[in-house]
């Protein structure tokens, strides 16, 4: 168990993410064509933009027509297919002016080929091999390591890092595979680009001794588990074991981000609707609800039920007509307005709840005086059950129906169904 010198600054625990795929967001696929859709966004309840990688992309052994995301050639320019630096920063500019916050994915562990570091003096950069060429450990062929026992890069990368927070004052940082990276060259970078403004430090990692830098990591191990709790016979067991592993070992004030969806699992293993099935939506209202911050993927309000080419142009199909759209705003307006419903914040406490029924996922989180009942089915059977627990307040209203809990406390979820209930 780690424990942060950090305070995540005060947004954080109640915030959402939202991952911007600029690429395939609109057919321009530039900053300026997906600034169109920010009132939209706004209006559901979207608190944090997560711009996946805006940097250049190398054209050296690029993948597929436009290559990698993650294979960029500077770290202080813009990706000129997306737009230019100005057009980041009034992106930016307007995020800010509707109350939302912007932060961008970092690649810290390696470049693309042809990144202005590989030539002339700036070669020692890179993890280079006993015969002097570039390599890389993971099997990414696009991409080359960097060394971080070359103090020169580090200072250059925490340069180009503020750069940012300078330049087009982003609100933070999501690293991308924080734990190849050095744990201490992280703590280095934080104290560099806090000192700028206060960031929130999102990291793509479960190793828990990152949590001495970082804010919130990824829940992997809940999303493997959920993906075998569906493909199987599992009780709900499961699932209550890592829930409780992660307040167990990950310590206020840190934590877990909890996702159906992202880029990587959209293109590489499925859309949440491959995966999960009609299951997605009670599942995300668990990690919209539990302790940790939800995040929604470019087009699941749609849903977008499609895999996106991760190199190539393919483009989001988007509709007039939002299907979930009701359903993430409902969710992400409840945080807005209820505690209850947040980020762990040093109060308010989370009560799994016995019922009648034990198929039924059910818990309470509450916040002074404000309460959030969740009841979930992740069953394809109608699920039957009171609900008398006696720490439920009285006169709680369901999110989505607008309907009062019953007096008799009897509920019956149809399968895959879902009730919120906040006070």
């Amino acid at each position: 168990m780690s424990t942060s010198e950090f305070s995540p600054v005060h947004w954080c625990h109640h915030t959402n993410i939202y991952e911007v795929n600029v690429r395939q967001y609109t057919a321009e696929g530039t900053f300026a064509a997906f600034g169109q859709h920010l009132p939209r966004l706004a209006a559901m309840g979207v608190e944090t933009l997560w711009f996946m990688p805006i940097t250049p992309i190398g054209h050296v052994k690029r993948l597929g027509t436009l290559g990698s995301y993650y294979a960029c050639s500077s770290y202080v320019q813009t990706n000129p297919e997306f737009g230019s630096i100005d057009d980041f920063k009034a992106l930016v500019n307007e995020a800010h002016a509707m109350g939302m916050k912007v932060i961008i994915d970092w690649v810290a562990n390696h470049t693309g080929y042809g990144h202005e570091w590989m030539d002339g003096r700036r070669r020692d950069y890179y993890d280079l091999s006993p015969s002097g060429n570039f390599q890389e450990r993971n099997g990414w062929e696009d991409v080359a390591d960097l060394d971080y026992g070359n103090n020169d890069m580090r200072r250059e990368m925490m340069e180009s890092m503020q750069f940012w927070v300078n330049t087009c004052d982003i609100d933070g940082f999501r690293c991308d595979m924080a734990h190849l990276v050095p744990l201490d060259f992280w703590l280095e970078a934080r104290h560099h680009c806090d000192a700028v403004k206060p960031l929130f430090w999102l990291a793509e990692t479960e190793n828990e001794a990152y949590h001495s830098v970082f804010d919130a990591s990824y829940a992997w191990e809940w999303m493997h588990t959920t993906e075998k709790f569906f493909t199987s016979t599992q009780t709900n067991t499961i699932l209550d074991a890592v829930l409780s592993k992660y307040e167990d070992r990950y310590p206020k004030p840190s934590f877990k981000m909890f996702f159906t969806s992202n880029h990587d699992e959209n293109s590489w293993n499925g859309t949440e609707w491959e995966k999960y099935g009609a299951a997605a939506l009670p599942l995300f209202v668990l990690g919209a609800t539990w302790s940790g911050i939800p995040l929604i993927y470019s087009g699941q309000e749609l849903p977008n039920t499609k895999r996106l080419s991760f190199f190539d142009k393919d483009q989001i199909a988007w509709t007039h007509e939002l299907q979930f759209a009701p359903f993430y705003t409902a969710l992400l307006q409840l945080r807005k307005r209820n505690k209850a419903a947040g980020g762990p914040n040093g109060s308010g406490a989370t009560f799994r709840l016995p019922v009648s029924n034990e198929r039924v996922f059910s818990f309470l989180r509450q916040h002074n005086n404000q309460q959030v009942l969740v009841l979930l089915n992740f069953t394809n059977e109608t699920q039957s059950f009171y609900i008398n627990d006696q720490r439920i307040a009285d006169g709680m209203n369901e999110i989505f129906s607008q309907q009062l809990l019953p007096n008799d406390r009897k509920i019956a979820l149809p399968p895959f169904g879902y009730q919120v209930y906040e006070k």
